[in-house]
């Protein structure tokens, strides 16, 4: 029987160009980034270049026309390297390209894949001060007005919001109808009445840019709705259940880089006239966390395997995010302790890796959503 994580030679190479991508080009600059909370303007044509900008999306659009697994193998080998590259490569193949391959017409296939392909990052605009965990408590309002509709509100926390070209927002066009009034509208930046607001400064992923949105009389073309009218909290369950297999690669390849630079360290840093390698008590250490990712990446590549092959995986999909970034935190915490003082500081990555994995247990569902979704599948309710 073939293990699941074994990878075909085609996954193998592509993983294998991504990670010398990301050690060869990203690598060097990703303290300076994390310093600047900015985005090197050197990465974007990169990403582009090495087509992880449209994985899914066919040729004839310009994209790789290749599978939803090796769209989390693009994160998993970023994230290594760097959490906050690893997610705006997620948001844009997993949320964004995927909800307009699933439920775009073809005329906005035609407008939007090519340029999210080449050249345009794109962002998922679903959040607001009163709408967390409770997606469909969201106040932005959406009016019809002629050949276009009027939206109204202002979205927080938005991914890629620095940078994205094109935005997937998310309003209540029928609030009378509760939830099944929200539906799903593609914003370009340069609609009038759109602005990009304040950014967040965080704790970790600080290349990532994470800003609001103000919609303030913003005016959308009717034919930029995203699928159907009222249909908006299906495309936002749906795409969010897919999402979350990105977010556990992300964190699979967070815990995959303390690893690695955990290991570096003991195998030359000398106590008591030994390296710390030598100590059984290092190697206990390392080998549960070496175990616990191994299971990370059953349960990510798991998820990942029944999403291409058409089958159920929203439980899979929660168990994998939920786990990988309990497995990212405690990696990137025991690379600190291994690493002593120096961990500490800001001269070596683990410290950054340790920031970065704490948002892998809120964004794209927090903990105890993922925890509800299992526990759901258990009782059916």
């Amino acid at each position: 029987m073939t293990p699941l994580t074994t990878l075909s030679d085609d996954e193998r190479l592509f993983f294998d160009t991504v990670s010398g991508f990301a050690n060869e080009r990203l690598a060097p600059k990703v303290a300076a980034m994390d310093a600047a909370s900015a985005l090197d303007p050197s990465i974007l044509p990169g990403l582009f270049e090495l087509g992880v900008m449209g994985i899914e999306t066919p040729s004839r659009f310009g994209g790789a026309e290749s599978s939803f697994f090796n769209a989390v193998l693009a994160v998993q080998a970023l994230a290594r390297v760097d959490p906050a590259v690893a997610v705006l490569v997620d948001v844009q193949n997993t949320l964004v390209n995927n909800a307009i391959l699933r439920w775009g017409s073809d005329a906005q296939k035609e407008r939007y894949l090519p340029k999210l392909a080449s050249e345009w990052v794109g962002s998922y605009a679903l959040s607001e001060a009163g709408s967390g965990s409770d997606a469909f408590a969201l106040k932005t309002r959406a009016e019809r007005n002629g050949d276009h509709w009027v939206l109204n509100g202002q979205k927080l926390w938005i991914t890629n919001a620095g940078e994205s070209s094109l935005f997937v927002v998310f309003a209540n066009a029928d609030p009378s109808q509760g939830y099944k009034g929200i539906t799903a509208f593609l914003v370009e930046r340069g609609f009038p009445g759109f602005s990009v607001g304040k950014r967040e400064h965080k704790l970790g992923i600080r290349a990532s840019s994470t800003c609001e949105l103000v919609l303030d009389d913003c005016e959308v073309p009717s034919d930029n709705v995203l699928g159907e009218l009222g249909r908006g909290y299906k495309i936002a369950i749906l795409t969010l259940n897919e999402g979350r297999i990105g977010i556990g690669a992300q964190m699979l390849g967070l815990a995959e880089g303390a690893l690695g630079h955990a290991l570096a360290h003991v195998q030359q840093r000398k106590q008591f006239g030994k390296t710390l390698i030598e100590f059984q008590a290092v190697e206990f250490q390392l080998a549960r966390i070496a175990m616990e990712i191994e299971a990370a990446k059953l349960l990510v590549y798991n998820a990942a395997r029944l999403k291409d092959a058409g089958a159920d995986f929203v439980r899979e999909a929660a168990m994998a995010k939920l786990y990988a970034s309990e497995v990212a935190e405690r990696a990137a915490s025991q690379a600190i302790d291994l690493l002593g003082g120096v961990g500490f500081t800001q001269e070596f990555p683990v410290e950054k890796l340790y920031r970065d994995a704490k948002i892998g247990k809120i964004y794209e569902g927090t903990s105890n959503m993922q925890l509800q979704t299992i526990a759901r599948s258990l009782t059916g309710k």
